[in-house]
């Protein structure tokens, strides 16, 4: 019994097909196009596939994109489901002041985290880290409560902010280094410091609160830019979005 798993962020389109609906289960095929090229996969990605027996998505790009989407789901003639924000879903409780305003992705994040802490049988909390067009950064206790979280801009629109506001600073993408010599290191060094530093912050905050270092799990397309620098022990986790939508469709099925 396949699964399809849709994960659509502010950039691009991620899908996932597994072999069944549970945490663990094989990956049959995947992969990703740009939102700008969605109405293209029932004709491209998704016309090999054998059709998918439950489809369960995670968008965070609005109505009109979650739409497109379905019209190329009709491939398959399958009604999929919508993750949205709850006060409690997949052993998380969402303490956001009004739990449906939190974004969906990060609240599957949430449920993939926690299970990948549940999965090596000592309960500890969680830093969930998503890099992207934006960045969070969320703190859940070792009870699975989220606690409140961080949001940043990605590197990329940070530098279009100081491109637009500043003369003199379209300069081509430099290195990190410790101590800046030029503009193009200066900016990349900068948006990178920024992103670690918010996350280190974090990481204060929530081991002071729970009384031991948390777990810091990091996902998101510019994850793998951003880890090298960052110095708190940590995972990438490229596929924590999909692990939670298998855990909320795993649940779902046992009720």
């Amino acid at each position: 019994m396949s699964f399809l798993a849709i994960d659509i962020g502010n950039t691009r389109l991620k899908w996932s097909l597994y072999g069944s609906p549970q945490p663990g289960a094989a990956v049959l095929s995947h992969g990703a196009v740009f939102l700008e090229n969605i109405d293209h996969l029932a004709e491209g990605d998704w016309k090999s596939l054998a059709p998918p027996a439950s489809v369960l998505g995670c968008n965070v790009a609005g109505d009109a994109i979650r739409r497109r989407v379905e019209e190329q789901l009709e491939l398959w003639d399958i009604e999929p489901r919508w993750v949205v924000s709850s006060s409690h879903a997949g052993g998380i409780h969402n303490g956001y002041d009004h739990p449906g305003r939190l974004g969906t992705d990060r609240f599957v994040a949430h449920i993939g985290a926690r299970h990948h802490v549940l999965s090596r049988g000592v309960v500890r909390p969680v830093l969930v880290v998503m890099i992207g067009t934006a960045v969070t950064v969320d703190a859940v206790d070792a009870d699975g409560n989220f606690l409140g979280g961080l949001i940043l801009p990605g590197h990329g629109i940070m530098l279009r902010a100081l491109e637009s506001g500043t003369a003199g600073l379209r300069v081509p993408t430099g290195d990190v280094v410790k101590f800046p010599t030029n503009t193009s290191d200066a900016l990349t060094s900068g948006g990178t410091y920024a992103i670690t530093g918010a996350i280190e912050r974090m990481h204060r905050h929530l081991a002071a609160h729970c009384g031991e270092p948390p777990l810091t799990i990091v996902t998101g397309g510019a994850g793998w830019k951003v880890a090298p620098s960052m110095e708190l022990e940590h995972e990438l986790v490229d596929s924590l979005i999909f692990d939670g939508l298998l855990v909320l469709q795993s649940h779902r099925l046992a009720l």
